[in-house]
């Protein structure tokens, strides 16, 4: 049952699932994850896939699910996208699928990536280059880029300080810089069928999203992985201005609640006129629900 837009009252953009149903924790993605849950001061159990789904299918929250593949850049086994997939596949009424690949895998990866489109549904596609290790526009990405472009599937990509590796001796090898917005940008250009996601207000580069979503018809952010009582006043003022219709809400669960994103963000400045386009609007558009 496809998704109804009238029995929602949001939809997070910005989801991870970070334990499979049928693995174990992995124990190098475990340090990442004690440190994360540090620095969020989030709980740290990680829950599985279908109690999230239960949590978002109670607050009426419809959602973007997605692991991080970093099988390169760390060395830590990824949670199946097809495992994914399929939960979201029996449960569409409230959860669409996203799929991670790592671009150290190439042509490889853009096999998978028909694949998971064709035969199982997914709907967008997660990159993380800090967590990956990747230079967001490195050529060995782009036979990925060119199947999602195809499709005309939305990607998101990391942007800004990671809590990942925060507080980890040297941040746990990963490496801030390749989470600048404007590295994107040639991507935005080479791709312009493809819907870029910029996640997160991308601080400490925050005017360079804003710049490209400004610039780029194909360009938008999510507004995840920051209490709104955080954000810098900027971006209140091009939500509440010329980027109203390019924002939208993400939580970046299980680190930061949705219910408590949403209840700070009412206080946040957005305009009234506007918190509904952020809230729900806005994605339903780029995800083609509406």
């Amino acid at each position: 049952m496809p998704i109804d837009l009238a029995q929602i009252r949001a939809i997070d953009v910005h989801v991870h699932a970070e334990v499979s149903c049928h693995d174990p924790e992995d124990p190098v993605m475990g340090k990442y994850f004690d440190a994360a849950s540090a620095y969020f001061k989030a709980p740290r159990e990680r829950p599985k896939i279908p109690e999230i789904i239960e949590l978002y299918r109670e607050q009426k929250i419809a959602f973007c699910l997605f692991t991080v593949d970093c099988e390169s850049g760390i060395g830590a086994k990824r949670v199946s996208n097809y495992e994914i997939a399929e939960l979201a596949a029996k449960n569409d009424d409230i959860c669409l699928a996203f799929a991670s690949i790592d671009p150290h895998k190439g042509k490889m990866g853009a096999h998978e990536a028909r694949d998971l489109i064709e035969n199982y549904g997914v709907k967008g596609f997660k990159f993380h280059g800090i967590m990956q290790d990747a230079h967001p526009a490195d050529r060995m990405a782009y036979p990925i880029y060119e199947v999602i472009a195809e499709y005309g599937l939305p990607a998101i990509f990391h942007t800004g300080h990671s809590g990942m590796g925060t507080g980890m001796r040297g941040g746990g090898g990963v490496r801030l810089k390749w989470g600048q917005p404007m590295l994107i940008d040639d991507v935005a250009v080479d791709f312009p069928d493809m819907k870029i996601i910029l996640a997160h207000p991308s601080w400490p580069w925050v005017d360079e999203s804003l710049s490209m979503a400004l610039h780029k018809e194909n360009v938008f952010i999510d507004l995840s992985g920051w209490s709104p009582k955080y954000f810098q006043p900027q971006i209140i003022q091009y939500a509440n201005g010329q980027l109203k219709k390019k924002m939208m809400f993400g939580s970046d669960f299980p680190l930061i609640h949705p219910d408590k994103w949403l209840e700070a963000a009412k206080q946040a400045g957005f305009r009234d006129d506007v918190l509904p386009g952020i809230m729900k609007d806005n994605a339903a558009r780029l995800l083609g629900l509406s």
